[in-house]
């Protein structure tokens, strides 16, 4: 008989340690296989098509062949591995397992417009929910703290890592002005001076690793987030989330009443480190 009084509990309630880790192993090596396909795309003519036409010769939300590629190349590994567990894509509308516990909610390019311009701020984005709760993240990114391309990535009750080493930020007490990212950037925020990459993914991952100190987020879409807050939550950072005119508490994500579906998600967001957060809470209160 097995004694079972001092087994360590499950990260994940009813989820095995061994199975988050192979998880987490798989979402770092997709992860890094889109970095490589993004890297050797950069440069070129790509093929690129729009998603919105606000009028005549104005154009919002492009989506380049590389996405496509990319998360097709995801998915099928998925299929392989995970068969049973549900995935939410930002350019591909099919749910192989709707309703399962696991959800993988992947962003091949988030950034497309700054990734078809050849401007390296953007993020291969994987993040994995249980229950709606981000349990594992794993985000390629062009840039670092490490000044070198990557993978962040974590598993909920781990550590921060940056291809495999932990990643524990140095915070210089005589920087008196420290960085956020916002949706619209301004000469300065008060406290901070703020920056404005155009990923809300690279910038989760820049928070996680102490590069920010916070960001907002306008109106994110669940692949756009999902990863990068398992990587704050696992750095001991915080989320808020807009409720009206409330910031209110989010330990994970819930499907709008009228959908009834997580692929609907999209939310008013804070995150970063628990003092500034609530500093920008209270200073866009009545935004």
């Amino acid at each position: 008989m097995t004694d079972t009084s001092t087994a360590t509990p499950p990260l994940v309630e009813g989820v095995s340690r061994d199975t988050l880790r192979d998880i987490e192993h798989l979402a770092v090596e997709l992860a890094s296989i889109a970095g490589t396909e993004i890297a050797k795309a950069l440069g070129g003519l790509l093929a690129v098509k729009y998603k919105t036409a606000v009028k005549e010769d104005v154009w919002r939300d492009p989506v380049s062949e590389v996405d496509g590629n990319v998360e097709r190349m995801i998915r099928k590994r998925l299929a392989e591995n995970f068969p049973d567990h549900d995935i939410i894509g930002e350019e591909m509308d099919e749910r192989p397992a709707r309703g399962n516990d696991f959800v993988w909610s992947v962003d091949p390019i988030d950034g497309t417009a700054n990734f078809i311009n050849g401007f390296p701020l953007f993020a291969a984005s994987i993040g994995v929910l249980h229950k709606g709760v981000p349990v594992v993240g794993a985000l390629w990114c062009p840039v670092s703290h490490a000044l070198r391309a990557g993978v962040y990535h974590c598993t909920k009750g781990g550590k921060v890592r940056f291809d495999g080493a932990d990643v524990t930020p140095k915070i210089n007490p005589a920087v008196r002005r420290r960085l956020i990212g916002v949706p619209v950037a301004t000469v300065s925020d008060g406290f901070w001076e703020t920056r404005k990459t155009g990923s809300a993914a690279l910038e989760c991952a820049m928070v996680a690793a102490g590069l920010l100190q916070a960001a907002r987020f306008a109106t994110p879409n669940i692949w756009d987030v999902a990863g990068g807050l398992a990587l704050i939550f696992a750095g001991g950072g915080v989320a808020r989330r807009r409720d009206g005119n409330r910031w209110v508490p989010m330990a994970h994500f819930e499907a709008p009443g009228d959908k009834a579906d997580l692929r609907f998600w999209r939310g008013e967001l804070i995150v970063g480190e628990r003092s500034a957060v609530e500093r920008m809470c209270e200073a866009h209160e009545s935004d």
